[in-house]
């Protein structure tokens, strides 16, 4: 489907907050990023007319950012995904901010949009940039030794972690967001969100009510779907409420629909994964996402489970080798799982789709370099130097925060000053990948990049044989591909909004304080045992187990299979941006690399319900193209919020009812 026809698909520069669009003249065609700097600056610059990085911004952005995360851990160890909330936090703050006003008797003043960019910002770096590392990599090493490393230990490697992500998207705002014009689907929907709220008090008012609305319909769906949760654990604990179980035992949704009979293409096995899931969750996602993307994952996902695994499968039992990781698809309980083979060919598609497009655009990329280190004497030039994160940040920030890193590596995970340096240096390759992903699908690929580390680190000396070397150097580098490509997803934002890009880095920096503040304390109240973990089954903490224990037996231990598909995904990965550069016109139609190489990471139920939502989306836009403008947005945020939310208390509820019954026993 055609990338215009998706909901998120706007002009690359609409009109700033409280500009028509007759006033700005079109953006010059084949602009030199000179030209497109002074467009941006003399057409949409806001930053020196409205508030911006203010104490009530900041504050409003760090407590609904920790709300978040702990939202965000909850998913992450329940589906292996977590999600921004940008959107979410923008027409929260809108809501709560002017209810306090109309408490205080409007003693108060208004937000500007700018303020609520910059809320956004923290919002976003508390509720999403910290939460990657404690539900992965931590949960990998918990799932393997069988007890928790200290909070000293895991709060200094979130925070340093997250602060090296921040400060390595400096270098890349000005060539993904100024020049190549990506589209960072969340960013640019944020931007559309505040400019509504702004632009109209009643058109407001009813974004704002289907937001609190779908917020609390998907929270009923998420209590429905997990406060089973709380039974199970009043019943461990020898107190079980027998009301609570009996409503349970006739109201309830379940987490899952295994597909079987015709559907399952393998018989008397089953695909983990090839499932319909009954959750608003991952519908909400699908909506915000676009039908390109969306329906790229689904193809490919149906591409994996109906056509290379049923093939793949039955060359293993010709074989007589389905024992588990020696299999071309592992095998474990009488259940075959895909994408624990497929995410290294869909991890090679997206790593190699991104180097490719950087390469196509080296001409710009050398310019900007230029631009961003020499400057340039012209007016606009000058200007957006004062406002432009100068180069001199990076290098402040870089050298404290890699030092602390080594230490960190060295002392608490025994790994060397040389790999550290190295996990470090690699973190760069890693976020620029991240924030093309982000950019053109809208989703962050931590997970997969952290494959790539790891295989990195499976070859390395000194590092090879050693689980928990791979495991940090890689939940290192991932952790600061997810704040990378967050930074990058608020920024675009910004420059929808024109906001002055400097105030919001630093508001982005403020918000990993409050997110670490929150996420910590969560992890441990969330999961205080394995025992715990291993009863969320959690997605990304096994399959980051599963990589580390296979890859530190020897490289030699990927299947052949598995290397041919790095090989063809490869391929396909070089192939799809060059046919988008050489024939434009028909780049819209042809799958998106990003979308496909997802498909392969994250299990078919996800991509269907992704596909569920950019398809309703999609049709609402066709039949009902107003209504659709105004609510898809807010509707869709809600959904995702909601649910993870309610989810997530209930799972810290869980938690507190165990450890209380088990201290008071």
């Amino acid at each position: 489907m055609p990338e215009n026809e998706s909901q998120l698909d706007v002009a690359a520069t609409p009109p700033p907050a409280g500009a028509g669009a007759s006033t700005i003249p079109p953006f010059p065609h084949n602009a030199t990023p000179e030209e497109m700097d002074a467009h941006w600056f003399k057409h949409y610059y806001q930053g020196d007319k409205q508030k911006q990085l203010t104490l009530r911004a900041v504050l409003m952005g760090g407590i609904l950012g920790m709300m978040m995360s702990i939202s965000n851990l909850y998913t992450t160890l329940k589906l292996g995904w977590s999600f921004g909330v940008a959107i979410t936090a923008c027409v929260l703050s809108y809501v709560i901010w002017n209810s306090l006003r109309a408490l205080s008797g409007h003693r108060l003043t208004p937000m500007s949009v700018l303020e609520n960019n910059c809320m956004q910002s923290t919002a976003s770096a508390a509720g999403y940039s910290t939460g990657a590392t404690v539900g992965t990599a931590f949960g990998a090493l918990l799932l393997i030794h069988g007890s928790h490393y200290s909070w000293l230990v895991v709060s200094s490697f979130v925070l340093l972690t997250a602060a090296l992500g921040v400060f390595l998207a400096i270098p890349m705002k000005r060539q993904m967001i100024n020049y190549e014009q990506l589209k960072f689907p969340s960013g640019m929907a944020a931007a559309e969100t505040l400019r509504s709220l702004y632009s109209s008090g009643q058109e407001a008012l009813k974004k704002a009510y289907s937001l609190v609305g779908a917020l609390a319909v998907s929270g009923i769906v998420g209590l429905l779907r997990t406060y089973g949760t709380l039974v199970e654990e009043f019943q461990k604990s020898g107190h079980p409420q027998q009301w609570l179980a009996k409503i349970y035992g006739w109201l309830k949704i379940p987490e899952e629909i295994a597909f079987s009979g015709f559907l399952n293409p393998i018989k008397g096995v089953q695909l983990q994964g090839l499932a319909f899931e009954p959750s608003l969750l991952l519908i909400g996602a699908g909506m915000l996402v676009g039908v390109r993307v969306a329906f790229s994952m689904l193809l490919g996902s149906l591409l994996l489970y109906y056509v290379v695994v049923p093939q793949l499968h039955q060359l293993d039992l010709a074989k007589a080798a389905v024992d588990g990781y020696v299999a071309s698809v592992p095998v474990a309980n009488d259940m075959i799982r895909p994408t624990r083979w497929a995410l290294w060919g869909g991890t090679s598609i997206m790593v190699f789709s991104s180097l490719t497009s950087l390469a196509l655009q080296w001409k710009t990329l050398a310019r900007a370099f230029r631009l961003f280190q020499n400057g340039q004497k012209t007016p606009h030039a000058e200007a957006l130097a004062k406002i432009e994160v100068p180069f001199s940040w990076l290098i402040a920030g870089l050298v404290p925060i890699t030092i602390g890193l080594v230490i960190v590596q060295l002392l608490a995970f025994n790994i060397s000053i040389p790999l550290g340096l190295l996990a470090v240096a690699f973190s760069f390759l890693v976020s620029l990948v991240c924030c093309r992903a982000t950019g053109e699908t809208d989703t962050t690929p931590i997970g997969a990049m952290g494959k790539v580390t790891q295989l990195l680190y499976a070859v390395l000396p000194g590092a090879k044989g050693n689980t928990i070397i791979n495991l940090m150097s890689a939940g290192l580098t991932a952790s600061a591909g997810s704040s990378s490509a967050d930074l990058l997803t608020d920024l675009k934002s910004g420059y929808l909004l024109g906001a002055n890009p400097r105030k919001q880095f630093l508001a982005q920096f403020f918000g990993i304080f409050f997110g670490t503040l929150a996420i910590v304390p969560a992890w441990y109240l969330m999961v205080p045992d394995k025992a715990k973990l291993e009863s969320f089954n959690p997605p990304a903490a096994n399959m980051w187990r599963a990589v580390a224990e296979l890859l530190t037996k020897g490289i030699h231990m990927l299947p052949e299979s598995a290397v041919i598909a790095i090989i063809i995904g490869a391929f396909i990965g070089v192939l799809l941006p060059v046919l988008e550069k050489l024939f434009p016109k028909v780049g819209p139609y042809l799958p998106s690399a990003m979308g496909l190489g997802l498909a392969w990471v994250i299990p078919f139920q996800n991509n269907l319900s992704f596909a569920i939502g950019a398809a309703a989306a999609w049709l609402w836009a066709r039949l009902r193209p107003k209504p659709a403008e105004t609510y898809t947005v807010p509707i869709a945020s809600g959904m995702v919020a909601g649910e993870s939310l309610v989810a997530a208390l209930i799972a810290i509820a869980g938690t507190v009812i165990g450890l209380w019954f088990a201290n008071h026993h």
